[in-house]
């Protein structure tokens, strides 16, 4: 059938061949009169099918063409066309194309534009484009109120693509220490605090788990140590009897480690979530989290603490996710913006293998 280019999107005239594209595709929207408007998208897409040809005034365009012509019209055009066309062809669903913040919106196994709306929003993105986490938080809470989901489509040099979705998330645990009273001394010494009375070691476990025993020394991160001694559990001095405040403890910490004072925010919200904070260094995260006594179950989420602006690179944010999915757990990103902390998952994900998912 044949499909005229105008300005920046083709038009099916007739109106008998425009009915049948959409009723058994969904393709393009109907004209009032009659006919189908179609985006540069879903033209290209047609015209590699053979399903429609397009013509620029008299004159027959290849599908060539009509790549060259969409890329100049459209920015990153191949990869939201190579993302729509694993849509259509790899996943049978239905796929429209979008504008402002999204590449793409996709309605679930077996929906169409007549019996429902998109379920999900979808970003096409290159892996060698830089990753914004605050954009995605803010995409995923804008999703969210809108009953949808929110997928990054990932394309990489080959042309394959990987499906991450992200969501706002709300970690919450069954730890409180509100009943457990006391207190201890603990020693500074380097980058953690060491404990070595046998009822004070009792007491940190008792209260939420805390420190850890290695060689038969009980021990507390600097992390950990802050955290206590700004709730009045512990008291710190060094070997030379030194005593430190928690503003001393907090400036040595900031010292001695890089981003302390954001990952100190997000162990305190974590911990007043009822979860059990560890450190993550093993899977490359700033902290593993439990919901319980780490003794009886696994950790649920890795956790990276990270500023509201940073920006990482696709690579990185697949080897964690990839790790995080081999481990069985829960990628987090802890946003820290002033004193608000929002979390953000993310999962790898296979869209359209569950039928209406």
């Amino acid at each position: 059938m044949r499909g005229d280019l105008i300005d920046d999107y083709v038009v099916v005239k007739d109106q008998a061949e425009g009915s049948r594209l959409f009723g058994k595709g969904n393709y393009g929207y109907p004209r009032s009169g009659g006919g189908l408007d179609l985006d540069l998208v879903e033209a290209t897409f047609l015209s590699e099918l053979g399903r429609i040809e397009v013509f620029k005034g008299n004159d027959k365009m290849s599908f060539e063409e009509v790549f060259r012509f969409s890329s100049t019209i459209i920015p990153s055009f191949d990869i939201v066309y190579m993302v729509y066309r694993d849509f259509r062809l790899g996943r049978g669903m239905v796929v429209k194309a979008e504008s402002g913040s999204y590449d793409l919106s996709v309605f679930g196994s077996g929906k169409n534009m007549t019996n429902s709306r998109p379920m999900y929003m979808v970003r096409a993105v290159s892996e060698r484009s830089t990753f914004d986490p605050s954009e995605s938080l803010e995409g995923a809470i804008e999703v969210k109120e809108r009953n949808k989901n929110l997928l990054y489509g990932v394309v990489d040099e080959e042309g394959d693509i990987v499906y991450y979705r992200m969501l706002v998330k709300d970690p919450a645990g069954k730890v409180f220490p509100n009943d457990v009273s006391g207190s201890a001394e603990g020693v500074l010494i380097s980058d953690r605090v060491f404990v070595f009375d046998d009822n004070d070691m009792e007491l940190f476990r008792n209260m939420g788990f805390f420190g850890s025993t290695k060689n038969g020394v009980f021990q507390l991160s600097l992390i950990e140590a802050c955290h206590l001694v700004g709730k009045g559990r512990l008291s710190v001095h060094d070997v030379s009897g030194k005593e430190y405040d928690y503003d001393d403890l907090c400036a040595y910490g900031e010292a001695q480690q890089d981003e302390f004072d954001n990952r100190l925010m997000v162990y305190d919200d974590l911990r007043e979530r009822g979860l059990v904070v560890k450190a993550g260094f093993k899977y490359g995260t700033h902290f593993r989290v439990y919901a319980d006594d780490p003794d009886n179950c696994h950790a649920r989420f890795l956790i990276h603490a990270v500023p509201y602006d940073i920006t990482k690179m696709w690579p990185d944010i697949s080897r964690t996710v990839r790790l995080s999915g081999g481990v069985k757990k829960e990628i987090l990103f802890a946003m820290v913006k002033g004193n608000k902390i929002q979390y953000l998952e993310f999962e790898w994900y296979k869209p359209g293998l569950i039928p209406g998912k």
